[in-house]
């Protein structure tokens, strides 16, 4: 089950291996050593991929509803079939659990089930006018989709970025993480094999800036959809906006969790640290700034740091393992400068703090308590297995710093009062709010956020209405 695969391109349907090409290394993240041999795109390949996706576009916006549903079904269907395959994979080269790694797969499956549900979902409407005047409003593929997605989560990311586009009639050129590449042409290749013509959906990979230019320059392009940092969804937003290209952008969080002096503290304790903790903290959503009324404040830090250091981390192919390693040399370095910073300004250590070895990038789960604004780890996303834990004066004052940055993606809270709830749904500030829940996300509910965190939305019925344009037409008999 630890066996890698072979890496390719995939353009209109064609396998183009490393042979004669240039090549990026793809890294073990529990060893730190190569595993696999990527190749790089040429701008030949993309410029024929670009050709491929605009034939595509005519021919897949005229496939019938129930054709479409049923390439779609057939896709989950072999997604699930290979779970298991497609889940080594991802462990392989993220590094997350196994069984991490499996259950993201069978995600992308159950989310592809619900938007083959929504090839019969695309309604239009009809306007009320005089008899003789008709006034109709079309719902209508964008045209051919440029996806990029990140390594957090190999498969899913990519099945945002394809299943929107392909239930709506467009064609997908997607850009996989070149750190994580096969959980991404698995995907792939189970649409491919369940029907979806290869001029439809390709995977290319190579320098992300040189495919991302390349890409949008071309007037092929219609939409970008892209996961990742806020910074570089900027950069792609700017380059997009020069040919008036709509775009979908899942940036960066810094999800606040509120903890009220009503709250469930053990069953928020279970909920949030495992959360915390999961794919060692590289989440977009994961809970990271912890927001405790003063009156529970110790028993939840101390709840917290008992259970961090439980926490069991190894290699994600080990059965026991809760928690991996991270997924790059990069991240553990970026950790552990934030720690460094935070402790300078004060911070408290209460668990964790150190890299695991010198083989791999293994990072103890981490707790923070009290600590100051002015870290550096309260303002930018750690992304990393570091909780911090704060005492807070009171609702107004946790509102205030849950709504402080200018992340807007997932947040948190627990309390059992009723009207707070409420509350608390109307002021807090991001495109995800979980109320005693750790869930954020349901393959039939939105996903996406706001402020720095993006716009656009994936998922749920929303994630195909954003690869379509609305036409209105005007008629007289």
């Amino acid at each position: 089950m630890s066996n890698y695969p072979e890496l390719h391109l995939l353009v209109e349907g064609e396998q183009i291996g490393t042979a004669s090409r240039e090549t990026i290394d793809v890294l073990d993240p529990a060893t730190g050593e190569p595993i696999a041999a990527l190749p790089k795109a040429t701008a030949a390949d993309l410029d024929a991929s670009l050709e491929a996706a605009a034939n595509g576009f005519r021919r897949w916006r005229a496939t019938s509803a129930d054709e479409r549903e049923a390439v779609l079904r057939k896709g989950a269907a072999l997604i699930r079939e290979r779970a298991s395959v497609i889940g080594a994979a991802i462990t392989r080269e993220q590094g997350k659990p196994f069984k991490e790694a499996v259950g993201e797969t069978i995600y992308c499956a159950m989310l592809l089930e619900f938007y083959a549900g929504e090839c019969k979902r695309l309604y239009g409407r009809t306007l009320v006018r005089p008899d003789g005047q008709r006034v109709e409003v079309r719902h209508e593929p964008v045209g051919p989709v440029a996806g990029f997605s990140a390594w957090n989560f190999p498969a899913l990311n990519v099945m945002r970025k394809v299943g929107g586009p392909l239930v709506a009639g467009c064609p997908v050129i997607v850009k996989p993480s070149e750190e994580t590449p096969a959980g991404g042409l698995g995907i792939v290749q189970a649409l491919l094999d369940a029907g979806v013509p290869g001029d439809v959906l390709q995977c290319v990979f190579g320098v992300p800036d040189e495919i991302s230019r390349h890409l949008l320059a071309s007037p092929i392009i219609r939409k970008v959809t892209f996961t990742g940092s806020t910074a570089v969804g900027k950069h792609l937003a700017k380059l997009a906006a020069e040919d008036m290209k709509r775009t979908t952008m899942e940036l960066g969080g810094h999800g606040p969790v509120l903890i009220f002096n009503d709250a469930d503290v053990d069953k928020a304790l279970d909920t949030m640290a495992g959360n915390k903790y999961r794919n060692a903290g590289q989440v977009c959503v994961s809970p990271t700034r912890f927001l405790v009324e003063e009156d529970v404040f110790e028993r939840f830090r101390d709840g917290f740091i008992e259970r961090a250091k439980a926490v069991k981390v190894g290699n994600g192919m080990d059965a026991d393992t809760q928690m991996g390693p991270m997924a790059s040399q990069r991240g553990l370095d970026g950790i552990q400068a934030k720690l460094a910073d935070a402790l300078d300004k004060g911070a408290k250590l209460g668990a964790g703090g150190n890299r695991i070895g010198n083989q791999g990038f293994f990072h103890e789960p981490t707790v923070l308590s009290e600590v100051p604004l002015d870290a550096t780890i309260m303002n930018e996303e750690p992304f990393g297995p570091i909780a911090l834990i704060n005492p807070m004066k009171g609702e107004a004052a946790m509102l205030e710093e849950a709504n402080r940055l200018p992340y807007g993606l997932a947040a948190y809270a627990w309390t059992q009062d009723a009207k707070r709830r409420m509350r608390l749904a109307n002021e807090i500030e991001a495109g995800m709010i979980a109320i005693n829940s750790g869930t954020v996300s349901a393959a039939d509910a939105p996903f996406g956020g706001i402020k720095w965190s993006g716009y656009g939305l994936e998922d749920g019925a929303e994630g195909v209405t954003a690869c379509m344009v609305s036409k209105t037409v005007h008629e007289t008999a």
